[in-house]
This record gives C-alpha cells, structure tokens and sequence, in this order.
C-alpha cells in the first residue's frame, strides 16, 4: 500500500481536472511533480521533526555517544546507521527530518552521513524490484556495494572531523535536564512538554521549508522539460565519460527509485549499458538539487561539497563496475 498515493491523487486532481493540463504536456508533468513533493516532504517534515522533539527528550545522549565512540564498537555504528537508511522508506529530501533529529540527538557526525546516504541509495525498491528486473546477482552486488559507500563515506566524513561546519542553531535544542530545572521537578507538565516539542518541530521546518520550496520548484522544472530521448542517446553510448555523464545528469533530476526504476528498464533496452544506466538512477534517488539547497541550510558549504563530493564518487564506482561485469 503506497501511503502517498492521497497524495499523488490530489496532485492528479489539481493538474489535470482543475485546471485542465493535458495529460502529455510538459507544464503538466513539473506542476504534478511540484504539488505532489512538496505536500509530501511538507508534510514528513512537520512529522519527523516532531517525533524526533519528542526523541530528544527522552534520548539518552551521553550513553549513546559512549556506546558509539567506544572503540570495540568502531565501525559496526556506521554499519547500523547504514541499516537504519535501508530499511527507512525515504528519498533524498524526505531523510533529512531524521537527519536533523540524529544530529542535534549527539550522534556522530559520520554515523549520521552513513544513514544519510544509504537511505535513498539502497530502499525498498533495490531490494524487491531489483530481482524481477534485474536479476538476483545484480541486486545483491548493488546492494552490497551501496551498503559499503555508505559505510565508507560515514567513516571518511568522521574522520576529517567536519562538525565545526553543521550550522550550530541545528544542534542547540532544550534537553531534558534543561526543563526540569526551568519547572524544578523531575516530570514538567504535559501541556509544556507539547508545546515545547511543537515548538521546537516547528522552528526546524519553517527554517528548512523554504529550501523545500525552492529545490522542488527547480527539480519539477527540470522534471517536466528535460526530455527522456536526450538522456537515452547520450547514455547509448560506450565511452569511459559516459559513467560521470549519467551521474552528472541525474543529480538535478530528482526522482523516489520507484517511480525511476522502470524508466532504466526502459532505456537499458534501448542500449544503454547497465552501468551507466545504474549510475544516472542512483545519482537521481541520492542527490539532487532540492536535498542540496535544504542541506545548505544546516551546513556550510565546505561539508557539503564533501558529502556530494564522496557520493557522486561511490555511485561513479557502481557504474563502472557494472559496465566492467556486464
């Protein structure tokens, strides 16, 4: 059962029978896409954030961090976060709620990466879809190897010990230690635990809503005019720059893995290399340009272009490695 399809049947409404778009245009196809992401983001946006309000103040955050720091267990956190990305049913834009809530919870930076790039890297959608159309050992490499990047670029990120470029608002939030002592009791009363976690849920999305709005708007404009012939000719063909092409070509694109899967079935048989092929949809479910303007928000630029930088990098590997295999 897809949760969003209310969603997508309001979109449907509005472009089609309210105002009357043709069904094949392209004006129809980025209005569509543009009502449709950011109801849907909006509204995991508010959610997210306040469930993980709620989490912080209950999170116990100095057992955490030690668990996690704990040398026997170095590398198995990064392991687990890159689980929890996997098992999460989220695209690039929709994990960055939980995001926010690992970060200002005291998770490690670099633990935080991992989920952030497994989550729209390896879903649901690689893991049920891949076998009927691409075959059982395809389906385990991809996923093998978008486990490790994740994996990997989590422990990269950690090790260059970049925290001094996340935004410090994003990490300042009352703890629970702090609303005890404003009421001098051990349990604040309800009421002002509501308000304090709607409060603090509502601070993050109006920060972060208006790079929603901006980044949906560029991705349905690209979404709606690019057309599907240019990306297959330029993918057809068997150059060593196709792999960087297909993934510098679907960073702006944006799209969630099930609605883009049977798209690279389609073009992978009209020739396209099943690398290439790889690397443009992993590159549209993973990045793009509405997670980059919300992630400027609470990074610095420098941070950014790291994480972009050790993403396009894994994807690139994928598709070469699966143009070499195949």
């Amino acid at each position: 059962m897809d949760i969003f399809a209310p969603i997508q049947a309001l979109a449907d409404l509005v472009t089609f029978q309210w105002l009357g778009l043709a069904h094949e245009s392209f004006a129809a196809h980025a209005l569509n896409y543009f009502i449709y992401d950011v109801i849907k983001i909006g509204g995991l946006l508010v959610v997210i954030n306040y469930v993980m309000a709620v989490t912080r103040y209950y999170f116990p955050v100095e057992k955490v961090k030690a668990i996690l720091t704990s040398r026997r267990w170095y590398g198995l956190d990064y392991l687990v976060a890159t689980l929890l990305g996997v098992v999460t049913p989220f695209c690039s834009c929709s994990s960055i709620p939980l995001f926010i809530g690992f970060l200002s919870g005291g998770i490690p930076l670099g633990v935080t990466f991992a989920f952030l790039i497994s989550s729209p890297l390896v879903n649901e959608s690689s893991l049920y879809l891949f076998p009927a159309i691409f075959g059982l050992q395809t389906t385990f490499f991809y996923n093998a190897i978008g486990i490790g990047v994740a994996v990997i670029g989590g422990l990269l990120i950690q090790k260059l010990k970049l925290d001094r470029f996340i935004q410090p608002e994003f990490l300042q939030f009352k703890s629970k230690k702090q609303l005890k002592e404003k009421y001098q009791q051990n349990h604040p009363p309800l009421k002002e635990l509501l308000r304090h976690w709607s409060g603090e849920a509502m601070e993050i999305t109006r920060k972060v809503f208006p790079y929603v709005l901006l980044g949906v708007a560029l991705g349905a404009i690209i979404h709606g005019y690019v057309p599907e012939e240019l990306v297959t000719r330029s993918l057809s063909l068997e150059k060593w720059w196709v792999v960087p092409l297909a993934t510098l070509i679907g960073v702006p694109l944006y799209a969630n893995s099930v609605s883009v899967i049977p798209v690279i079935e389609a073009v992978i048989g009209k020739g396209v290399p099943l690398g290439s092929a790889l690397a443009f949809m992993t590159a549209t479910v993973t990045l793009s340009l509405p997670e980059a303007l919300m992630l400027k928000k609470l990074m610095k630029w420098q941070l950014l272009s790291i994480f972009f930088g050790i993403t396009i990098a894994g994807i690139m590997l994928i598709g070469y490695l699966f143009n070499f295999i195949t």
